[in-house]
C-alpha cells in the first residue's frame, strides 16, 4: 500500500514490479557481498552454505530446499491453502537463489575477498544491511516474498505484537539449529562470524528502521489496516 498526505492506495502494476525488482536484486547482491567477504553472512544463507558445503550441493539448490520447508510451515500457521501466494514466494524464492548464486560467483573474481580485515567488515556490515533494507520493502510490497522472510513477517504480526525485532528472532530458531547439527556432523562451521552476530542481533531492528526510511510512502497492509 502507498500512503502519501494521509491518502492510501494500492500499489499500481509498474509500482509493484519497480519495488518487487528492487527488493529482490538488492537482497541476492546483498548476500553476496556478505558471502565473499568471509567474515560470515545472514543466518538463513551461513546455515545454507554450510549445508551445501558438507552435502556437496549448489548452494542455489540447498537455498530453493529451504525455501519450500518454510513454505509449508508457513501454510501450517496461516492456516488456509493459498496456490497463487505458494506460487509466488516459491517463484521469489528461486529468482533470488539462483542470483545470489549468480552474483557470488562474479563477485569472487573481484578480489573483494582479498581485502584486508576493516575493508571487508564494512562490506559485510553493508551486506547485511542491504538485506533488512530489501526484506522491508518486499514485506510492505505484500505480494511476494522469500518464504523465509514471510516466516518473520507472520511471526512478527500474528504473535509478537509487531516487532521487527522479535519476530526476526524467532524466525532465526531453524537455521541455527541446523547449523548446529552441522557442526555436529562435520566438526566445523564456515560463513559464520562478525557479519552472522551483527545479522542476528540487528537486521531484525534494522528491518524496522528500513520500514521508516526506505520508501517511507511504502506502508505495511496490515498496520493499515490497523
Amino acid at each position: 500500500m502507498i500512503e502519501k498526505n494521509n491518502h492510501r492506495r494500492r500499489l499500481k502494476t509498474g509500482e509493484t514490479i519497480f519495488y518487487l525488482t528492487v527488493s529482490i536484486l538488492l537482497n541476492s547482491l546483498s548476500n553476496a557481498l556478505a558471502i565473499v567477504s568471509k567474515l560470515g553472512s545472514a543466518v538463513w544463507t551461513a546455515s545454507a552454505v554450510n549445508v551445501s558445503v558438507q552435502c556437496s550441493t549448489n548452494l542455489g539448490d540447498v537455498l530453493i530446499i529451504y525455501a519450500v520447508i518454510v513454505q509449508i510451515i508457513n501454510l501450517l500457521i496461516r492456516k488456509k491453502l493459498n496456490w497463487h501466494l505458494i506460487f509466488s514466494n516459491l517463484l521469489f524464492a528461486f529468482l533470488f537463489s539462483y542470483c545470489v548464486q549468480f552474483w557470488t560467483s562474479l563477485l569472487w573474481k573481484t578480489g573483494l575477498a582479498s581485502l584486508n580485515f576493516v575493508f571487508r567488515l564494512i562490506i559485510d556490515i553493508i551486506g547485511i544491511g542491504g538485506i533488512a533494507a530489501a526484506t522491508s520493502i518486499y514485506q510492505r510490497v505484500n505480494l511476494m516474498m522469500h518464504p523465509n522472510d514471510e516466516f518473520s513477517y507472520l511471526i512478527r504480526f500474528k504473535f509478537v505484537h509487531g516487532s521487527a525485532t522479535l519476530g526476526q528472532y524467532l524466525s532465526y530458531i531453524i537455521p541455527v539449529v541446523v547449523m548446529g547439527l552441522c557442526f555436529f556432523k562435520g566438526g566445523y562451521l564456515i560463513s559464520i562470524g562478525w557479519g552472522t552476530l551483527f545479522a542476528l542481533f540487528f537486521q531484525g531492528p534494522l528491518t524496522g528502521i528500513a520500514d521508516k526510511y526506505i520508501f517511507p510512502c511504502l506502508k505495511h497492509p496490515i498496520l493499515l489496516k490497523n
